[in-house]
């Protein structure tokens, strides 16, 4: 019977994410449900199991529609700057109409680390700083001395080359 309830809730929860227009955070999940944030944190990661396109950013819980008639483009790119220039890198991505999809640092001790940052306007760049600022967290970029990729995305390769054309202009491009 417990397992019921587990998988009743999870299928509620995938319903509120599928539905919500922007991020729902755990906290929010863990109110609707009655549940701990802890919780909340396990049933996302059984779905994801399931192979529900669910990805966890600084804003909350999303989930990923696809929608094949909507072209999008993607590029990595590898930027260097200080944690007071990152407002500055955010906003000239975003004003580009690039959504910052994640941020990747090379650890020299776990690897490859990648969070997603799902940022694409500028109030989730202003949500983000915000959440860094009261959380007192670091940039994954200090791990690494400002140096990190970040994955975009764009509905044309003409707003990436802009993003990138302004982003090497300000020196914050890493390039062979």
């Amino acid at each position: 019977m417990k397992k019921m309830l587990g998988d009743e809730r999870r299928n509620e929860l995938l319903t509120l994410l599928k539905n919500a227009q922007a991020p729902i955070t755990g906290t929010e999940l863990a109110k609707h449900a009655n549940v701990s944030r802890q919780v909340i944190v396990n049933d996302m990661n059984l779905l994801k199991a399931r192979n529900e396109p669910i990805i966890a950013t600084s804003q909350g819980y999303l989930y990923l529609h696809t929608d094949e008639t909507t072209q999008t483009y993607e590029r990595k790119i590898v930027c260097v700057h200080t944690a007071e220039q990152a407002e500055d890198e955010m906003l000239t991505i975003v004003d580009c109409g690039v959504t910052i999809k994640s941020v990747i640092v090379d650890h020299p001790v776990y690897g490859e680390i990648t969070a997603s940052m799902m940022i694409s306007n500028r109030l989730d760049v202003q949500k983000f700083l915000e959440q860094v600022e009261d959380t007192g967290a670091n940039y994954l970029s200090v791990l690494t001395n400002g140096t990190h990729l970040h994955v975009l995305s764009a509905p044309s390769i003409q707003q990436l080359d802009r993003a990138e054309q302004l982003l090497r202009s300000k020196g914050y491009l890493i390039e062979s």
